[in-house]
């Protein structure tokens, strides 16, 4: 079991062992959010992937009453659970119920959305203390500043997470050939999404 927990730590991925995080896609923050397109497609791209995976995925909304709901451009009816918060951090008590409930052996948790800086970050540092590992997608998360997305990334990855893009995820996921949804998942990953991002050659800009 050790040498399991050593895997993880190494930013290895199991399906049974991981939950997906959508954080506030919505609507009203469209106009000010930098790459919010890019961001939604990598959204449903991981909402697609979840469904082969059988990895449930965890929708929050911030403030809903004033701010919308998750915009309709993502696809989220199969979601294992969508959920109002006021709290910065995703990690309320609802979603950390459900996550015990749902994935006992929780060991990685793959997070995306918006602000970077601020819910994304303060749902990292929540999840952190837990001794969870984190991934953040790299293609996947954003603000309305590319100053603020770009420190919060370095300051996510010198804390401890996994920095990455969606397809280094999908891949870490599938492991191998023959996984029964290789062709599927393959599929999801025709563009990558880090070159819309204009970072296949600016790295240093995350």
């Amino acid at each position: 079991m050790c040498a399991a927990r050593n895997v993880f730590k190494l930013g290895a991925l199991e399906a049974p062992r991981t939950a997906f995080l959508l954080c506030d896609i919505q609507e009203k923050f469209r106009p000010h959010i930098k790459y919010f397109s890019e961001v939604v497609k990598v959204a449903n791209k991981m909402v697609a992937a979840a469904k082969h995976f059988k990895i449930p995925v965890y929708v929050s909304e911030q403030y809903p009453k004033g701010l919308g709901h998750t915009t309709k451009d993502i696809n989220i009816e199969n979601a294992a659970l969508v959920y109002e918060k006021t709290k910065f951090s995703m990690y309320t008590p609802e979603l950390q119920e459900r996550l015990k409930k749902d994935v006992p052996e929780l060991k990685s948790v793959v997070l995306f959305g918006i602000e970077a800086h601020v819910c994304i970050e303060q749902t990292v540092i929540d999840l952190l203390s837990q001794d969870l590992v984190v991934h953040i997608l790299a293609d996947g998360v954003s603000s309305r500043s590319l100053m603020d997305r770009g420190l919060a990334l370095q300051r996510l990855q010198s804390i401890g997470c996994y920095v990455g893009t969606s397809e280094n995820v999908l891949f870490k996921l599938l492991g191998n050939k023959d996984h029964p949804a290789f062709k599927e998942i393959s599929k999801l990953n025709t563009t990558p999404t880090a070159d819309e991002f204009g970072l296949s050659s600016k790295v240093d800009q995350l």
